[in-house]
């Protein structure tokens, strides 16, 4: 078992934070199909631009049993520690500090990845952040700036030093972006140089993936990120096969119905109708995409403007999938 501060999780597979995609509802069905902590969306450090909708949701605490870690990213020692320090306030449970991020609208503003072209600039905010709050905090990384500059040891060396709890390293640089394969070798060499829990991230897309990485890295702890988008299942599969060697049985038809119904309806409530619907097209697209006819069903599917059309589109469809209708949808 793995744990961050005072709180003892489930397990060691984590849900990356993903923007535009780990919103408060996602978090809430991975949660419950195995993952052992969720982080919320990556929120800036300029707390004035946390009163638009999108930020003011972002911190949002999900209905689910692990603590409430919230991500904050920014280039400013002060801001940061301040953003930590208001986060705290209004009831997060631990801090991530986001260092890996490789959008280039993240990048101007000298944060995210950034960051990692500046190891005095990195030891100022650990600092900084870790005395502002009480709360543990992790930080997230990649393994450099680039290839030939990779330098994930030492800056989680830096890392450990300023108080960070618990480190997760994305095995690619800045440069590499979501590119080519990830490498696990500095991942392992990290591992090896610190004491403080090493999380793997990139490329885990399958249970078979997640013991390799897992045999190579000596990580504590794994975290998945686009494998979950249509598959939030994918940690109950990883902790089936790492704790028997066998895969687990193919989810059923029904089953799929019922965790898309179930992702769908707290889109609807989270967001509202109109939002609620959009951003139901995305994750659904992501559901169906390997099933029978998804093209044709998903056509229909985006042309659907109410929350109940929208489910009873979904109710058609798996029907027909299971054999109990003809049609796709009415």
């Amino acid at each position: 078992m793995i744990k961050i501060g005072p709180y003892q999780l489930n397990n060691f597979l984590f849900l990356a934070p993903m923007v535009g995609v780990s919103d408060t509802p996602f978090r809430e069905i991975c949660s419950n199909q195995g993952a052992g902590l969720t982080i919320a969306e990556m929120l800036t450090s300029n707390s004035d631009l946390w009163h638009n909708e999108r930020n003011r949701l972002k911190r949002v605490k999900a209905k689910i049993s692990g603590p409430h870690v919230v991500q904050i990213a920014g280039s400013d020692p002060a801001m940061m520690a301040m953003a930590a320090s208001k986060n705290a306030a209004l009831g997060a449970d631990a801090i991530d500090i986001n260092m890996g991020c490789p959008a280039k609208k993240v990048l101007k503003k000298a944060a995210g990845s950034a960051l990692l072209k500046d190891t005095k600039l990195i030891e100022q905010i650990l600092r900084a952040v870790v005395n502002s709050v009480k709360l543990p905090v992790s930080l997230k990384i990649r393994t450099g700036w680039c290839p030939t500059t990779r330098n994930g040891v030492e800056v989680a060396r830096i890392a450990e030093d300023c108080g960070v709890q618990l480190l997760t390293v994305h095995g690619r640089t800045r440069e590499c972006r979501f590119k080519g394969v990830a490498e696990y070798d500095t991942i392992a060499a990290i591992k090896q140089t610190v004491t403080i829990p090493v999380v793997a991230n990139g490329d885990i897309d399958s249970p078979q993936k997640a013991a390799q990485i897992l045999q190579h890295t000596k990580a504590d702890g794994l975290m998945i990120g686009r494998a979950a988008l249509g598959r939030p299942w994918i940690f109950n599969e990883v902790q089936h096969y790492l704790r028997t060697g066998t895969p687990l049985a193919e989810i059923s038809l029904l089953d799929r119905q019922s965790i898309i119904s179930s992702h769908v309806l707290k889109l609807h409530s989270f967001y509202g109708g109109v939002k609620g619907v959009w951003y139901a097209r995305k994750h659904v697209a992501g559901y169906v995409r390997e099933l029978t006819q998804s093209r044709e069903f998903m056509t229909h599917f985006n042309q659907l403007e109410s929350p109940d059309a929208q489910l009873d589109s979904l109710q058609s469809y798996f029907e027909y999938l299971r054999g109990d209708v003809g049609v796709i949808a009415a």
